[in-house]
């Protein structure tokens, strides 16, 4: 067995034993190939049924066995009346060769079959329905049938069509339409999230784009406090397609490696959660980037919101993605690391990225509003995390190289609030919410010598900042530690037109920061993209190159040499 086959099987014992893998939930042994094709399940027909909001009864009339609802009300809760989208499907393998089964799908209202021998099939809501006889050879055929919300809807699954005239059903027009997403055939197999490799380009550098606080919603939502590009306020306008514009233009400016969505991706109190992860998403899908997240507190928030399991669930199954629940036993959902590999074969990382679940909003006669705290059992999971690696790869480059740690979350921790930072490249133009107890997940990402953080939460925010040099104690030795600053404390900046982006009567312009990592020297570098603005903005080398005392040299481009001494971790 080689060495590095030795100490993976070593790390992996470490893992497990402390829990510190991702769960059962996210990674499967089948998992870690590609995705096997489950048996084929066949559209026989569908419908529509409707009922009265004041009628709790169900008057279905439609076998159970054969026919199952589509979880989502047609008239989004808005009605006096509702309406479910019903499918009956059945496994390929328990079909008779006389047995009907949906070929095609076309909504309107005229018969699609006037004036050729073509047999359709009316049902409610402007549905029309093709069927033939199942045998093997039949194509094309539907395998499934879905429903999102809006105009601007988009369906980023492979093989899944989002079918262009909404369903008729009289809905006010204010009501985000509904409409039908249909898969022809089965879809092809795709690279499950753990299969991708996180890996620098041929110069050495990895390039991630935090996006934060987008507020999707259900539909194109409204935008409140949009400006030009002098600052100058707009009126109202349609919020999600600004924000999926900008997210294209970001994407296509820096080209990252990586995206980490750092919560809040969907606003509070949503009809469709689907739909609007879909909008979040499509963006890299299409570009072929690959992403990871954490939730933030708005993002489950609602009586019809999807929990964030479920959210979760919807994420993991999407080309591209890297998201994972995390372990069972630790609180929250999203508490899971990524590591990233130099250019070409090396199985050695050279960062890893930290992504935790900074969980939601809470009672609180502290103040108002509060938020849940990191818990124990998440900063345990993280040290056991981080000093496994550490020991990896110590094991097996007998620290010839760099190593480069970050760690991305919802809300600030509570020492992004302290008046005495070292604030550079940005601003502090709202205070600081996070939760009103420390449980010290700072000071236990210092121990680990992480680099950095990266927040969302407080949208004008996009500061980076280093806590004042301080010393430690050595009580092993009896004397003092040298000074030691950091981890930086980063904001990403309100991404989303549907979120707010002012204070007081203050607009500013949406943003996101993107972090630079060089694996030939251990460098960090970070700016921000912002609307309107052609180039980077507040370029700060975080990390300079060199050995493990690297000079950080803030606000390039603003011309401040002010120098500080960061210890990275190797």
């Amino acid at each position: 067995m080689s060495a590095l086959r030795l100490v993976s099987a070593l790390v992996f014992g470490i893992l497990k034993t402390f829990g510190v893998l991702p769960s059962k939930r996210s990674i499967s042994t089948e998992s870690l190939t590609v995705c096997s094709e489950q048996p084929h399940t066949l559209i026989t027909d569908l419908t529509i049924e409707s009922r009265s909001t004041n009628n709790t009864s169900c008057t279905c009339a439609l076998d159970p066995l054969r026919w199952h609802r589509i979880e989502k009300d047609l008239y989004l809760h808005t009605a006096k009346q509702s309406a479910w989208l019903y499918i009956a499907e059945t496994k390929e393998k328990e079909l008779a060769v006389d047995d009907l089964v949906v070929t095609d799908i076309r909504l309107g209202d005229l018969d699609p079959s006037a004036g050729s021998d073509n047999l359709w099939e009316r049902r409610p809501g402007g549905i029309w329905i093709r069927r033939s006889r199942y045998t093997d050879d039949i194509h094309p055929i539907i395998t499934g049938v879905d429903v999102l919300f809006g105009t601007d809807a988009v369906d980023p699954r492979p093989q899944w069509t989002l079918m262009g005239p909404s369903l008729q059903l009289n809905a006010e027009p204010d009501i985000p339409v509904a409409r039908l997403t249909i898969r022809r055939s089965m879809a092809k197999p795709i690279l499950d999230g753990p299969q991708i490799r996180l890996e620098a380009k041929k110069d050495g550098k990895f390039k991630i784009v935090q996006i934060s606080d987008t507020h999707m919603v259900t539909g194109v939502g409204v935008c409140k406090d949009a400006t030009d590009a002098q600052g100058q306020p707009l009126p109202e306008s349609e919020a999600d397609p600004l924000t999926v514009n900008f997210l294209g233009e970001i994407l296509d400016a820096e080209k990252p490696d990586l995206v980490v969505f750092t919560g809040d991706q969907l606003h509070h109190d949503i009809a469709d959660s689907q739909s609007a992860i879909f909008k979040v998403v499509a963006p890299l899908i299409e570009r072929s980037v690959p992403y990871a997240a954490v939730f933030g507190n708005h993002d489950a928030e609602g009586d019809h919101a999807l929990s964030r399991i479920a959210q979760m669930s919807l994420l993991q199954d999407l080309p591209f993605s890297l998201c994972q629940p995390g372990p069972d036993h630790v609180d929250g959902v999203g508490n899971y690391y990524l590591q990233m590999f130099r250019y070409g074969e090396s199985q050695l990382p050279s960062s890893t990225l930290y992504l935790m679940d900074s969980h939601g909003q809470i009672p609180s006669k502290v103040k108002d509003p509060d938020y849940d705290w990191i818990k124990q059992s998440q900063i345990d999971w993280f040290t056991h995390a981080s000093q496994a690696l550490r020991r990896a790869r110590n094991s097996e480059d007998n620290h010839n190289h760099s190593h480069v740690s970050l760690a991305f979350m919802h809300i600030p921790l509570p020492e992004y609030a302290a008046s005495d930072l070292i604030i550079k490249g940005g601003h502090r133009r709202e205070p600081t919410e996070g939760p009103s107890f420390n449980s010290h997940l700072y000071d236990a990402l210092a121990k680990e010598g992480v680099a950095a953080i990266g927040c969302g939460h407080d949208h004008v925010n996009d500061f980076c900042a280093l806590r004042p040099q301080q010393k430690h104690e050595d009580s092993k030795q009896g004397g003092i530690n040298p000074a030691r600053l950091g981890p930086w404390l980063c904001y990403g900046g309100g991404a989303g037109f549907g979120g707010y982006c002012s204070y007081g009567d203050k607009r500013y312009h949406r943003r996101a920061r993107v972090w630079e990592i060089d694996t030939n020297t251990g460098g960090l570098k970070t700016w921000k993209r912002v609307e309107y603005a052609k180039e980077r903005i507040d370029e700060l080398v975080l990390i300079g190159a060199g050995s493990s005392e690297a000079v950080a040299t803030p606000e390039l481009i603003d011309g401040d040499k002010h120098s500080l001494t960061v210890q990275a971790e190797f």
